[in-house]
């Protein structure tokens, strides 16, 4: 196709797409008119010729990210400070916006919920073994279910499991405001980890295949904000939900949450057909190639490792800074939430850098990080040290994960399975909120509650050295 047609299109998605391999329309490049007024890539698929379109519309600035990133940093930070929210890493705009705001609402909606369960499970007569049951029952239906999930969405299509997940939470808020027994809880709580199952991975997947190659640090760390901004509004927004109204109310916050997602999900995202990857784009076969992939296990095993530390924060320093340091309720809702504070802050930024460095160097250095922040905890003698302690432990995930999560993407769309990836990672994650906290209990009935964050620094070490090991024997055999 000559400049002047497509200059001429009406729009990005006029020019191409799908050309097949033996066409002469196109070729594999990168194509700019006169005074940069519009951009085009093409990359090539094994399918056939795919566009990666952005378009620079004058003094609009609307540039897709992935060419951002090949320009000077002075350059960059212009750019960003003049286009704003412009600047969503993905050629698919509204898709993007639309997954963020989905994930929004599933973490918010958990967020909002969870600190007010032991409240309300204690209001209905529940002892302390109901209580963990009503937490367990929810990871355990989501960790089993979350590799069944990412790898139907990969045959079937994204949008129906996306759809189906929003169903069910507005489904169980409904059956928690009416809930009136401790089993009910129970049986509720595990069939909202279904639906979480179906939302989080799948969700991930999805803006792992339009995200442009190259940008994929940005493009997930920009998507993680979404989880890092709703775990830390939603127990706030939980509290005063039931300072104003009452405890059942703030259920129902979450079905209106889960409902507007869900609009969202009909109306802005694409039906299966029209999806950017088709499945017939997608690995079919069995799950053993990906088992087998020694590279994703070393991911997988990083980000376990990872989780379970924060698994061992959230249930133990509450009671260390209590006992330890005689700390008052505020100050230890401040330590808790400082390290996904920290975090979040530099998923962007990270993201960007990871774009530009080795990833596997980042994913590294901010595991050794955080492993260092573990044990200073050990070290901490006042309210200070233990904040500086846990923003060293902030400041290597913010590092490692938006490098962490580019790779996964690189390896799902490798394989051809992202959703089978995003649901192993997704499960780690899963598995170390799950078991962080039992591993830590054991620490501390056997050892001592001192001993407990030392020996999570340990823990974070392995799995960074386990993912050094992995990385240094695939560049060994390339």
């Amino acid at each position: 196709m000559p400049p002047a047609a497509l200059a001429a299109a009406a729009s990005p998605y006029d020019v191409c797409v799908n050309t097949t391999p033996g066409a002469t329309a196109l070729l594999p490049c990168i194509w700019h008119l006169a005074g940069g007024q519009e951009t085009i890539e093409t990359n090539w698929k094994s399918n056939g010729y795919r566009c990666r379109q952005a378009w620079d519309l004058g003094n609009q600035g609307d540039m897709e990210l992935f060419y951002m990133i090949r320009e000077p940093v002075y350059q960059l930070i212009r750019r960003i400070s003049s286009t704003g929210l412009q600047l969503i890493p993905s050629f698919q705009k509204k898709v993007f916006s639309t997954l963020f705001f989905i994930t929004f609402v599933m973490v918010a909606g958990v967020g909002i919920v969870v600190p007010l369960l032991p409240l309300y499970a204690t209001n209905l007569g529940a002892t302390g073994l109901y209580v963990s049951m009503i937490f367990a029952s929810f990871s355990l239906s989501r960790t089993l279910l979350l590799p069944l999930f990412g790898r139907m969405s990969d045959k079937k299509g994204r949008k129906p499991f996306i759809m189906l997940g929003l169903i069910s939470y507005v489904l169980v808020s409904i059956a928690l405001y009416v809930s009136t027994t401790v089993n009910q809880l129970i049986i509720i709580r595990f069939f909202q980890g279904v639906g979480s199952a179906m939302i989080f991975p799948v969700a991930q997947a999805y803006v792992g295949e339009i995200t442009p190659q190259g940008s994929e640090g940005y493009s997930m760390g920009l998507f993680n904000l979404s989880m890092f901004i709703s775990m830390s509004l939603g127990p706030m927004l939980g509290g005063v939900i039931q300072d104003i109204w009452t405890m059942e109310t703030a259920f129902l916050w979450m079905g209106v949450l889960s409902f507007l997602g869900l609009l969202m999900c009909g109306f802005c995202l694409p039906s299966v057909k029209e999806e950017y990857f088709q499945p017939k784009d997608r690995y079919q076969g069995s799950w053993t190639p990906i088992l087998k992939d020694w590279e994703i296990w070393s991911l997988c095993g990083f980000r376990y490792a990872y989780t379970a530390s924060i698994g061992a924060i959230w249930s133990f320093l509450p009671l260390l800074a209590d006992q330890n340091f005689s700390l008052s309720t505020t100050e230890i809702g401040i330590l808790v939430s400082l390290g996904v504070f920290v975090s979040g802050v530099l998923q962007v930024p990270m993201g960007l850098l990871a774009d530009r460095v080795n990833r596997s160097v980042m994913v590294c250095a901010g595991g050794m990080i955080s492993a260092g922040g573990m044990g200073c905890i050990f070290f901490a003698s006042d309210f200070v040290q233990l904040l500086l302690a846990l923003g060293l432990f902030g400041l290597g995930g913010g590092i490692s994960t938006p490098a962490l999560t580019a790779l996964s993407v690189q390896n799902g769309e490798r394989k051809k399975a992202m959703g089978a990836v995003m649901s192993m990672m997704t499960t780690a994650h899963s598995l170390g909120m799950l078991t962080g906290a039992l591993i830590a209990g054991l620490v501390m009935d056997v050892f001592s509650l001192d001993l407990v964050f030392p020996g999570a620094g340990i823990f974070m070490t392995m799995g960074t050295v386990f993912f050094i090991v992995i990385d240094f024997l695939k560049k060994r055999g390339e």
